[in-house]
């Protein structure tokens, strides 16, 4: 079983870069917001137990998620080989997920990192708006409207929600990049960690990664700017 963690900040772009790399490598795709509402609404043991949790707004203790993503790596459809993306995104998370994976004879070949900066990261999360009449959604960057501020279907005033205002950008991502943090020094002690250029197009991330999977690097090795 090939086994490889995507890791990268909110707006990196890696659920892209997991998605294509899974295609391209014949691998599954174990996205960890899909396992969770999949195991939910299939009333698994496991999903009953996170969902009391999440019902709470409470995160899912790491035993609860760890045992389902044993049970995901347990399926037919991942004894080729898995794309981890969301998964792990903490130190202990990732510790355990070597003890899960040693007992099945696996390891985790590379832990790829798309890495952007901090402020680039806020610019993409930032740049999103929506159309007053219906919600309808633009990106200053990749799909801005024909005319700024104004909806090019409805004609009405564009906004931006409180959860996309650089400040709160800002603030999610002060909460969020020191446990990703925590999880890039583990892999980097592992010797499996291999950092590539999120800000390149997305072609060029997809490249720089197949081209670290096929050519396995030395510890420590990065390819990232």
């Amino acid at each position: 079983m090939k086994v490889y963690v995507m890791i990268g900040a909110p707006g990196a772009g890696k659920g892209t870069q997991a998605a294509i790399l899974a295609q391209r490598l014949s691998l599954l795709h174990v996205a960890s917001g899909d396992l969770f509402r999949d195991a939910v609404r299939n009333g698994t043991p496991l999903g009953r137990e996170a969902r009391r949790y999440m019902d709470r707004g409470a995160l899912v203790p790491d035993p609860v998620v760890i045992g389902m993503i044993e049970e995901r790596l347990d399926q037919p459809d991942a004894a080729a080989g898995v794309i981890l993306d969301g998964f792990p995104r903490t130190r202990p998370q990732a510790e355990a997920l070597d003890a899960a994976l040693a007992q099945r004879g696996a390891r985790v070949d590379a832990a790829l990192y798309v890495g952007v900066s901090e402020e680039e990261l806020i610019r993409r999360l930032s740049a999103r708006w929506v159309c007053r009449a219906a919600g309808h959604p633009y990106n200053e960057r990749s799909h801005p409207p024909q005319v700024p501020g104004v909806c090019d279907l409805d004609g009405s005033q564009l906004y931006q929600r409180d959860d996309d205002r650089p400040e709160t950008v800002r603030a999610r991502l002060a909460q969020q990049l020191p446990p990703m943090y925590e999880v890039i020094d583990y892999y980097t002690t592992q010797g499996v960690l291999v950092a590539v250029d999120g800000a390149q197009p997305v072609e060029a991330v997809t490249e720089a990664l197949l081209s670290a999977i096929a050519h396995p690097a030395r510890p420590g090795r990065s390819e990232a700017a």
